[in-house]
């Protein structure tokens, strides 16, 4: 008979991230939302947004998968996209092609998205250099720079 863990973790790790989980939800509303613009002049910007949007939640996967370092660097493109979503959600607001409520319903997503990355940074950044003291004054050596979920970092909480 098998031994199942109790521990209730997905075995793709982005999918443990709380922020991964938000930017799909951002992901669901833009679809919603630009689905109903009835003009044919912002098909380019609605695809952008779409896409800066989905954009957000591949950095995500993409960057959960590589070492310490380069899950910050991707967690950074992340934002680099969020801000792109911002830009875009003001285009619509100049164009008159998006509400009031619609733009701070996506602005609201936007700065929430944006807390949680930079959390998560904080996070992977804090850790790397407790490892970096620990093994610098234990055994002299290099810092291990692998994400691993175990470590000191509570991913249920980004």
């Amino acid at each position: 008979m098998e031994n199942h863990s109790t521990k209730n973790t997905t075995f793709f790790r982005f999918e443990d991230l709380r922020v991964y989980h938000r930017a799909l939800d951002y992901i669901d509303w833009v679809y919603s939302s630009t689905g109903l613009f009835p003009d044919e002049n912002a098909k380019d910007l609605i695809s952008k947004l779409n896409s800066s949007a989905q954009t957000i939640a591949f950095y995500l996967a993409e960057g959960s998968a590589r070492n310490k370092s380069q899950f910050i660097y991707y967690l950074k493109m992340a934002k680099s996209n969020v801000r792109e979503c911002v830009v875009l959600t003001a285009i619509f607001e100049k164009q008159g092609i998006m509400t009031d409520t619609q733009v701070e319903e996506s602005r609201n997503f936007l700065m929430e998205l944006t807390k949680m990355i930079g959390a998560l940074i904080g996070s992977l950044q804090r850790s790397s250099n407790r490892n970096r003291e620990r093994d610098n004054g234990g055994n002299g050596g290099s810092a291990n720079n692998d994400f691993v979920l175990d470590e000191s970092i509570d991913i249920k909480k980004y």
